[in-house]
């Protein structure tokens, strides 16, 4: 399990990522602001190469702070390379902090790469 870590500066927007490479679980954790809300935009991307195999499948689930956000399972696309991938909002009123985990499955598939990135609107 890769866990994020920030990339940021106190004069810009905020920018959070976690890079699993070609794991199978991804966790961003947001940590939480005292002072302000934030609204940040968060996007997940699983990629895959499928190798031409019959049957091949993969599949991501989205947690946001222990809850079910998004889950899907698709067919590997014959021929190369493939992807799921899944963009979404989230308010944090201050003092609340982001933990998003992303659990992916394949089946005659292998995983490229698992990324999570949150970056402040």
């Amino acid at each position: 399990m890769v866990r994020s870590s920030p990339v940021f500066s106190d004069s810009r927007p905020e920018h959070w990522e976690a890079d699993a490479g070609d794991g199978d679980v991804a966790q961003l954790l947001v940590p939480e602001d005292l002072q302000r809300e934030r609204r940040f935009e968060i996007f997940c991307s699983l990629a895959v190469d499928g190798g031409g195999r019959a049957g091949a499948w993969h599949a991501m689930r989205v947690l946001v702070n222990g809850a079910q956000q998004w889950q899907r399972r698709e067919a590997t696309q014959p021929g190369g390379r493939d992807s799921l991938d899944y963009r979404f909002r989230r308010v944090l009123p201050a003092g609340e902090a982001l933990r998003i985990v992303v659990t992916t499955q394949v089946h005659q598939a292998r995983r490229l790469g698992l990324r999570v990135t949150a970056d402040e609107d």
